[in-house]
């Protein structure tokens, strides 16, 4: 009979302690308060055991072996005290592990991230499942926090400080041949043999993995000196140390410290604790919840898509078509001649190749995405996507053909970032077919899509379209069909605000830093460069007269005189291979900087507040999702609308 909740003990007959981890009333594991209770007590009756020759801890469930911490209480601790104290618990537990006399073996399949690595990392062997979907880190940093039951210590001591502060400052994951290849794993083997492998170890208990002598050294002192000091400059290259604390804390305790000494864990839970309770933490948490709602608006819908046709081999298209294929989509892509479809498979080529790393893995790409002159996978697809050029008449031609050959149940779907639906879809015999799958470039680093809605539009097409982008693995944002949608509605008067600023002979540097140090990833004149300003102007030249605004001269010179930004040299800017050319190396004063920045966020929140009201998405919590996934929106401030409210920021009454 087992007396656990969320753990399951069976021994085999080799006399080895299985103990699986399987949550109560979850889809996915995760450590909490209970978990760790229930884990406590059954690492102290191992304490005593001398029945088992080894023992392995595996996860029950079909998703991966365990997330890390239940991310939902991060917002539930009163104070710093409570945090710290529940890290120093972990810990403790942790390190009863860690010392106990038999043999621990982490059978590791799927994700294993944050707390669930720490937990591994306190087993004497880590045997892992060597396909991509198994992905092991420390991914802390994301929400703002750090590490906290002893992955700084335990992790610089296993590949070395200099591996290991690459992935806990970044917080990215590694799949199971990479954490072999590294240390963080002694094995990886096929899904076939990872049980046997698991027992090997258990039983044989081979020599553990040690750093080599060469990244043993950089956990010491006069190395750690210099490789903090390379690492903290790279980091504010990045990111601020105001606004991102935490892996600014890890290099700190890192170089302080060590990880040779218990003083190296009391540390980390103690800076860990601290910054639960930042506006930081907060913030990226709320943002993480934001992700998993978009993600949840697909669970409802159970559609299967296979073949995905795309019309327009462009940037846009031909980036769309590569994407879907990478996704392991049958996808064909359409153009009226070879020669326009050739740099498409190219850049797709490229893309495939950074992805997937594997020769196999690329060629199985290539092989699933095909150039198509005449259309002929129209009548056999799934998902037909059109990414043509911006204009009403070609593309109402195009939807009336589409409608005739595409299969009954086959979706249709417009790219426009501009033309209201319900005029596409006015020549149409079926309207309700037609919805918008708005994606944003460049298409493999932007994670959300528009699933745009017109009058006619059918709730079981959009289902449909929200499913298909889950299935590429996009964010889905419902929003209605209205000028801009939400995200080019919201960024167009800011990029605009930037424009009249530099009318008024503000340095476009300046204002730059200003959003920079604001947390924009990007500041409005170089985003404006690199979406190419004759774009911005196709858009600013539709949405003016919404938005009760002119097209600054400014950008209307520019464009006449082919000066579209970074893809011709030059723009606001000149550049050079790429880079922005400037000889300015003024410094401003942070009240300058404060009141353009202000001035700025203030259009942003305008707008943001005039979509909501008109209905272009359904709440707050939306919007706030989609201009931190759309647009970059500093997400440790937590969108426009939170952003807002925190800071008492009102609308203007004129949006």
């Amino acid at each position: 009979m087992n007396i656990y909740k969320h753990w399951r003990l069976e021994t085999d007959s080799d006399q080895i302690l299985w103990i699986y981890f399987d949550k109560q009333n979850a889809n996915v594991n995760s450590i909490d308060y209970d978990v760790m209770e229930e884990f406590s007590k059954i690492i102290e009756t191992l304490s005593k055991d001398k029945q088992h020759k080894g023992m392995i801890i595996a996860s029950a469930k079909k998703s991966g072996f365990i997330a890390g911490a239940d991310i939902s209480k991060f917002s539930q601790f009163k104070d710093v005290y409570e945090a710290t104290a529940l890290l120093k618990m972990g810990q403790q537990i942790f390190d009863q592990l860690e010392a106990l006399k038999i043999p621990s073996v982490a059978m590791i399949e799927g994700f294993c991230l944050g707390g669930g690595l720490e937990l591994a990392l306190t087993c004497h062997y880590r045997v892992v499942e060597e396909s991509e979907k198994t992905r092991l880190g420390l991914p802390e940093v994301k929400l703002g926090i750090h590490p906290g039951w002893g992955g700084t210590v335990r992790l610089p001591r296993l590949i070395g400080g200099a591996r290991a502060m690459d992935l806990i400052l970044t917080g990215r994951t590694v799949s199971g041949k990479t954490a072999a290849k590294i240390g963080i794993a002694d094995v990886s083997v096929p899904k076939r043999e990872l049980k046997r492998a698991a027992k090997f170890y258990a039983l044989k208990h081979p020599k553990r993995h040690r750093a080599s002598y060469l990244h043993a050294i950089t956990n010491l002192k006069p190395v750690r000196a210099i490789l903090t000091k390379i690492m903290r400059k790279k980091l504010r290259e990045k990111i601020s140390a105001a606004h991102y604390p935490a892996p600014f804390k890890v290099l700190e305790n890192w170089e302080q410290v060590s990880v040779w000494n218990t003083k190296a864990e009391e540390r980390e839970a103690e800076t860990c604790g601290k910054l639960f309770l930042t506006d930081t933490s907060q913030n990226l948490v709320r943002v993480f919840f934001l992700q998993e709602k978009l993600k949840g608006l697909a669970k409802e819908a159970k559609f299967s898509f296979q073949h995905v046709h795309v019309i327009g081999a462009g940037t846009m298209g031909g980036d769309i078509a590569a994407w879907c294929a990478l996704r392991g989509f049958h996808v064909t892509l359409q153009d009226r001649d070879p020669k326009f479809i050739a740099p498409a498979i190219q850049r797709a080529y490229l893309l495939f190749k950074e992805k997937l790393k594997e020769p196999y893995l690329i060629q199985r790409a290539m092989d699933l995405l095909m150039p198509d002159v005449d259309g002929s996978g129209i009548s056999k697809a799934d998902v037909i996507i059109e990414a043509i050029f911006e204009n009403l008449a070609a593309k109402q031609d195009l939807f009336k053909l589409l409608e005739s050959k595409a299969k009954p149940d086959a979706i249709l779907a417009t790219n426009t970032s501009s033309i209201p639906l319900d005029e596409i879809n006015s020549v149409m015999q079926h309207p309700e077919r037609l919805v918008g799958i708005h994606f944003f470039n460049p298409v493999a680093k932007m994670q959300l899509i528009e699933i745009v809605q017109s009058a006619r539009v059918d709730l079981n097409t959009i289902q449909k379209a929200i499913s298909f982008v889950r299935q590429i693995d996009k964010l889905p944002l419902p929003v209605k069909s209205s000028p801009g949608f939400l995200v080019n509605r919201i960024l167009m008067p800011y990029l605009l605000e930037s424009v009249a600023m530099l009318d008024e002979n503000i340095p476009a540097n300046m204002i730059d830093k200003a959003m920079t140090e604001f947390g924009m990833p990007m500041g409005p004149v170089a985003l404006a460069d690199t979406v190419g300003l004759d774009i911005c102007f196709s858009v600013a030249n539709y949405l003016s007269p919404f938005l009760k605004t002119s097209v600054p001269q400014k950008l209307i010179d520019l464009v006449n005189q082919k000066k579209l930004g970074r893809k011709t040299g030059e723009g606001f800017y000149k550049y050079k291979n790429g880079k922005i050319i400037s000889s300015e190396k003024n410094s401003y004063d942070e009240k300058e900087l404060k009141n353009i920045s202000d001035r700025l966020v203030k259009r942003m929140i305008d707008e943001s507040f005039a979509c909501l009201k008109e209905g272009v998405v359904s709440d707050g919590d939306l919007l706030d999702a989609g201009m931190v996934y759309g647009t970059g929106f500093a997400p440790f401030r937590g969108g426009p609308i939170h952003y807002a409210n925190a800071e008492q920021i009102t609308a203007s009454t004129s949006s």
